[in-house]
């Protein structure tokens, strides 16, 4: 009798197949299909899932753990082209490197479930195919609109307009029988790019390295295009794109942020006669849709976006290119916590197909895969058309003496007037967004807290509000302190960028003012709208966070100036040091980027650092080998491996016995070491309350798997959440 079960359940099995389902879920679920009609891996289908129909993907054959009587109908494969077995390869490995259900990593891929319901077409109104009904007036108007319709349907607007009626006019007819709806004929949402459209001349080095990278065109490889700020690695990289172009296939680039977009996409359609589709989170919900089943059906040959852009089903991909390949913002900390740059390297391995990282100031990691041989590295050591490297100056503000309320130097005062004065612009760097990052009430000395984090409140005077820059809760300004109860006591401590403005304001009154951060630039438009203004000079001083670090070219801005050059450098942070050498030069190449010669002055309480003293030696190299010595020395990344553990809860006494738990199971051989429980920096965050262990390891052990075994030696805890990151960025 077994033996007979057992042969039905492979029938069964060979009459199934394993679907994953975009959930957290860690494997496939069997379902039957009819007999003849075997969907092949990657299919999308509808499957029954409780009490609804879900979409998933066929991951192939069912695996029979489930009996034949058990099995639930597929109930309908759709017509939609599969996911490659590349990108299914990649989720699968996303999925184990990160320790995440691969199902939620499949809901990257699958992030418009709107992309799977039948388009509906925009209808319009076309010439009754029966005979016109008796009785019906016809009025001037109508023979207007009856003469300028056709058999094929037109929109409402067009037709009123062809006619020159009102729109209630075309609809009455509609209801009078002689005109009927129909679908509207709908063209290409996206037109192909030409490859064959000439670009800029290229200089002999931008030509080179083009040429490079067009010898890579086939097969995997990982090229560095390593070029100084303003040299013109976009010109190199889209040349290799003409190249994925010119053999049929797709190509994917990935910008760290959305307000990189503008100039980019101006320069991207000079060059290719055309617009590439775009992918990133202020996309409208239509647009989304029409994106993503676009790339799916290999009409949009290429897209621009954030990191999520990494997963989209592309069915024929050539290349991907990761622009500022340094920049941290493509890690993802929050569900799937991966590095979009790492997991590219990954998915062009498996596509083997090349990828570009380009950067003027590359992260450790990939210069040290460049050194070993992983990576190939192209330089491009000069500006394009001859702009010189702005003179940089440190001034030790140990010796200024600033007025109350004051934040600007005697250098960097002097230097906006005459700046000014030539008729040319400026850019003030500091990191940090609101009016001031500390209340205080100068009575008690009472700090105001957000509530649902171990973080002070910052003040936002442009729209009088306390604001929490982790959870999002804000507040109006207390007019008495909760503490002790003195009215109008508290004081704004330290300048963010919009105390800043306010002291330019009154040092250059005549002056044009702009402040760029997050708050003030949330979608293309509104980057594309505040570019132009830098660019048409409506703009004398541009003030701003690290969103103006990177990638703008703005012809007339020969002055740079940063507020606080160690800003960055506190805190136990092991790529702090880097990170601010990063922000620091990127900020100083976008001085003098033309015909004009550009300047920088840094403000720093601690000139003598190595960062600070590198980046006024434009020394990059220096710095990173002195870097790489000292990671070498601690056994820390790129030279060992991390991954840390963040457990967190509402019940902060849950927190502290799972956290226990998972100290005491921890392994502690085989070139493992383990760090903590200890209280996060961010001990309370969104109301969850916050520990952390930090696996340290050599650069021979599979981490992942060694996190796995150890996770099991635990049992869950109800309310209770351990996140997983390998390799992290954040330590917060």
């Amino acid at each position: 009798m077994a033996a007979i079960v057992e042969g039905e359940d492979r029938a069964a099995a060979s009459r199934g197949v394993a679907v994953l389902l975009p959930l957290p879920l860690e494997r496939p679920y069997d379902y039957r299909v009819a007999e003849g009609s075997m969907p092949p891996p990657g299919a999308f289908v509808r499957v029954p899932l409780g009490k609804r129909d879900v979409v998933g993907v066929v991951w192939g054959p069912a695996t029979g753990e489930v009996g034949s009587e058990r099995l639930r109908d597929v109930v309908e494969v759709l017509n939609l082209p599969p996911l490659t077995a590349e990108l299914r390869a990649l989720i699968d490995w996303t999925a184990r490197y990160t320790l995440s259900p691969v199902g939620a990593v499949l809901r990257m891929a699958l992030s418009v479930p709107s992309a799977f319901d039948a388009p509906k077409l925009p209808l319009g109104y076309r010439r009754a195919a029966l005979p016109a009904p008796d009785g019906v007036k016809l009025t001037p108007a109508r023979q207007r609109v009856l003469a300028a319709v056709s058999s094929q349907a037109m929109a409402l607007g067009e037709l009123a307009g062809a006619a020159h009626v009102t729109p209630s006019v075309v609809s009455a007819l509609a209801k009078a029988g002689l005109l009927e709806r129909a679908p509207l004929a709908t063209g290409a949402v996206f037109a192909p790019p030409d490859w064959k459209k000439g670009g800029v001349q290229l200089t002999p080095d931008q030509r080179a390295a083009a040429d490079s990278l067009a010898a890579n065109a086939n097969g995997f490889s990982v090229t560095l295009l390593d070029g100084v700020t303003g040299s013109g690695k976009t010109e190199v990289y889209f040349e290799a794109i003409a190249a994925a172009l010119r053999v049929g296939r797709e190509a994917v680039v990935l910008l760290p942020e959305i307000a990189l977009t503008a100039q980019w996409l101006a320069r991207f359609q000079a060059r290719f006669g055309t617009a590439p589709a775009e992918w990133h989170s202020d996309l409208g919900t239509a647009l989304r849709r029409e994106t993503w089943r676009a790339v799916a059906g290999g009409q949009a040959r290429v897209v621009v976006g954030a990191r999520s852009a990494l997963f989209l089903p592309f069915p024929n991909l050539g290349l991907i290119v990761i622009d500022e390949e340094h920049d941290s913002s493509f890690k993802q900390e929050e569900g799937v916590i991966y590095n979009a740059r790492d997991m590219a390297v990954v998915r062009a391995r498996l596509a083997q197909i090349p990828i570009v990282l380009a950067s003027a100031t590359p992260s450790l990691e990939t210069m040290i895969n460049c050194e070993r041989g992983r990576y190939q590295r192209i330089a491009l050591p000069e500006r394009f058309a001859g702009a010189r490297h702005p003179e940089i100056r440190v001034v030790d503000m140990r010796a200024e003496r600033l007025p109350r309320q004051s934040f600007l130097g005697t250098a960097l005062r002097a230097a906006l007037g005459e700046t000014l004065a030539a008729g040319e612009q400026s850019m003030l760097f500091l990191n940090r967004r609101g009016y001031a990052p500390l209340t205080l009430c100068r009575s008690c000395g009472h700090r105001i807290e957000c509530p649902h984090c171990s973080t002070w409140l910052v003040e936002h005077r442009l729209v009088g509000r306390l604001m929490c820059h982790h959870c999002g809760y804000s507040v109006g300004l207390p007019m008495t302190c909760p503490a002790c109860g003195a009215a109008e006591s508290f004081a704004a401590c330290g300048p963010g960028v919009e105390r800043l403005e306010e002291e330019v304001a009154a040092l250059l009154p005549a002056a044009r003012l702009a402040v760029m951060t997050s708050d003030t630039i949330a979608s293309p438009a509104a980057a594309a709208e505040f570019i132009r203004q830098v660019t048409a000079r409506e703009i004398d001083v541009l003030i701003g966070t690290q969103i103006v670090a990177k990638g703008h070219h703005f012809p007339l801005l020969t002055l740079v100036g940063v507020v606080d050059a160690d800003l960055g450098l506190a805190g136990g942070d092991l790529r702090a040091a880097e990170r601010t050498f990063q922000v620091l030069h990127q900020v100083a190449g976008r001085a003098g980027r033309e015909q004009r010669p550009g300047r920088v002055i840094l403000q720093s309480y601690m000139p003598q650092h190595p960062v600070i003293a590198a980046i006024a030696a434009n020394d990059r190299d220096r710095f990173m080998a002195e870097e790489a010595k000292s990671r070498e020395e601690r056994g820390l990344p790129p030279f060992g491996r991390l991954a840390a553990l963040i457990v967190s809860g509402a019940d902060h006494d849950a927190v502290e016995a799972m956290a226990s738990a998972l100290a005491r199971t921890a392994p502690r051989d085989g070139g493992v070491e383990v760090f903590g429980p200890a209280e996060a920096p961010l001990r309370l965050l969104r109301g969850r309350h916050r520990r952390r262990l930090l696996l340290m390891a050599s650069r021979d052990v599979d981490v992942p798997e060694t996190l796995r075994g150890w996770l099991t030696r635990v049992p869950p805890r109800t309310g209770v959440r351990v996140q997983v990151d390998i390799d992290p960025y954040s330590f917060l």
